[in-house]
């Protein structure tokens, strides 16, 4: 019989060494666990912690070995920070906060876009308020006190003739989430937010009684509305709130998911590309608009994370 030269595996022993070096390598791999990430969103109760778990849910439905873990924060102002000193990887930035982080040279970028903000006034229905000239002299609540809607709540209110310290007296809150349980038990008239989907808005509409909805004075609007700045002119169409039967005019901003300086472009690459395999834009109440592809005209190209250039580029989509 012919003998095997010392050290030969035959096709029965390769196989099983091929069979066991698989068994090590899917056990190294499964032991390593997926690659987390960490999005800082904002207190509970506002339209940022429900984007964020949308978020989250949707990259883990498109790509189970990226985790996207949500950390509640107190919002834009806070965000920022975190993400400059390296605390998360990413973060949910109001775009007053958001434009001018992005212009500092710190090395922040964009991942992708969120949706645009309408910022309004609600009061009850059968409030006397109709206008922001009739805030005066009025408790008004205008949000948390890092978030970038209470910031737009401050200029939509100065640039209508009303000071926001002087002319109405102002309310802060350390969650989003108790804004209109005040206006609805008589301890503030007014409150600001913004979203066609913010629950703040949401529970105001749909109290006993209902709600009324406005914008800035248009002298405000124009005077907010500047080419090349963070706010831009909105229209509320008809409908969008309960009992709403005219538009309203507005300004807002863009919301983005912003990344911390130096997050890997091949993870931003993974996260953009399965954001759009679960089409997560479709999933979102606050419209169809938080899809990479929309981050064009919203930011230069220098903002944008390479990843997410990269993943542009790969669907034919030039950002300047």
């Amino acid at each position: 019989m012919k003998r095997r030269p010392f050290g030969a595996a035959g096709p029965t022993r390769r196989a099983a060494l091929l069979a066991a070096l698989s068994l090590v390598c899917a056990r190294s791999a499964h032991a390593a666990g997926p690659t987390r990430i960490t999005l800082a969103t904002a207190t509970p109760g506002g339209g940022f912690p429900a984007f964020g778990d949308a978020f989250a849910a949707a990259i883990r439905a498109a790509d189970p070995d990226l985790a996207v873990e949500t950390q509640a924060s107190g919002g834009s102002a806070e965000n920022v920070r975190l993400l400059r000193a390296g605390r998360v990887d990413l973060a949910l930035v109001q775009g007053e906060y958001a434009y001018p982080a992005l212009a500092d040279a710190g090395g922040l970028t964009v991942l992708t876009p969120m949706y645009p903000t309408p910022g309004l006034f609600a009061v009850p229905a059968a409030s006397p308020i109709r206008t922001v000239e009739d805030l005066r002299g009025r408790p008004v609540v205008l949000g948390t006190h890092n978030s970038g809607l209470t910031l737009m709540g401050r200029s939509a209110l100065k640039a209508s003739g009303l000071d926001p310290e002087r002319d109405i007296r102002p309310v802060l809150l350390d969650r989003a989430g108790d804004g209109p349980s005040m206006v609805l038990d008589g301890r503030a008239d007014a409150l600001w937010g913004g979203g066609l989907a913010w629950p703040g808005f949401f529970a105001m509409a749909q109290a006993p009684g209902g709600a009324r909805f406005f914008g800035p004075s248009e002298a405000g609007i124009a005077q907010l509305a500047q080419a090349g700045g963070a706010l831009q002119r909105l229209t509320v169409p008809p409908g969008s709130f309960l009992g709403q039967s005219a538009k309203i005019e507005t300004v807002g901003s863009w919301s983005l998911v912003i990344a911390r300086p130096g997050f890997e472009s091949d993870v931003a690459y993974r996260l953009v590309r399965a954001l759009a395999r679960a089409d997560m834009a479709m999933r979102h109440p606050q419209g169809a608009d938080g899809r990479p592809e929309n981050l064009s005209g919203l930011v230069p190209a220098t903002q944008i994370n390479p990843g997410t250039l990269r993943y542009l580029g790969e669907t034919g989509i030039l950002v300047r």
